[in-house]
């Protein structure tokens, strides 16, 4: 496969049936669909996923692919873990989620977190030595968990063997999105 040949790329995006934030799932989502990557959503249960807008408005509902307990990190280029508060914090208790993270990490393949998201990458203990940045009331857990936290629209972070793409929130999307597309054209396997 040539590096640049998105259209055979997947993508795994893992949520909670509850919570996540409706653009920081379905602009991702769509955008990299139509870029011709394939994008599965894995959940808690294959019960439909609410989103939410701005953790307290009701947004779309998705219909998930797969379990996260049923997911072949493995099978998957790019993870993506979308933020929404009450979804990234029940997200970061299922031990199918670190699971998840912890492949991704270890294996070298790219993580993009944005938002809440990066609650998965502190409870995966994969953060100890990156930089990356989150919404704001997640700094002091980060720096806990021994990365360096920062301010800025998207930061990435190709230090300790695996690519970390994060950003703050959805009005962070559009830099966020230039860096996962670039994540995907850089042949990883």
């Amino acid at each position: 496969m040539a590096a640049d040949d998105v259209s055979k790329r997947k993508v795994l995006a893992i949520v909670t049936n509850y919570g996540v934030e409706q653009d920081e799932l379905l602009v991702p989502q769509e955008h990299l669909s139509g870029w011709g990557a394939e994008v599965a959503v894995a959940a808690v249960s294959m019960d439909e996923v609410r989103t939410l807008v701005g953790d307290k408005e009701p947004g779309k509902t998705v219909r998930p692919g797969l379990t996260l307990a049923d997911v072949d990190p493995a099978a998957y280029d790019l993870l993506l873990i979308p933020g929404g508060t009450l979804n990234a914090d029940a997200l970061r208790q299922q031990d199918a989620a670190t699971r998840i993270v912890r492949s991704f990490a270890s294996s070298g393949r790219p993580v993009a977190a944005i938002c809440h998201g990066p609650w998965a990458l502190v409870e995966a203990e994969v953060v100890a030595g990156k930089k990356l940045t989150s919404y704001p009331s997640l700094k002091t857990d980060i720096r806990n968990a021994g990365g360096e936290w920062t301010d800025e629209p998207v930061v990435t972070d190709d230090r300790r063997g695996w690519p970390l793409i994060t950003s703050r929130n959805p009005g962070d999307l559009e830099p966020f999105l230039r860096e996962v597309d670039a994540a995907l054209t850089v042949d990883t396997r």
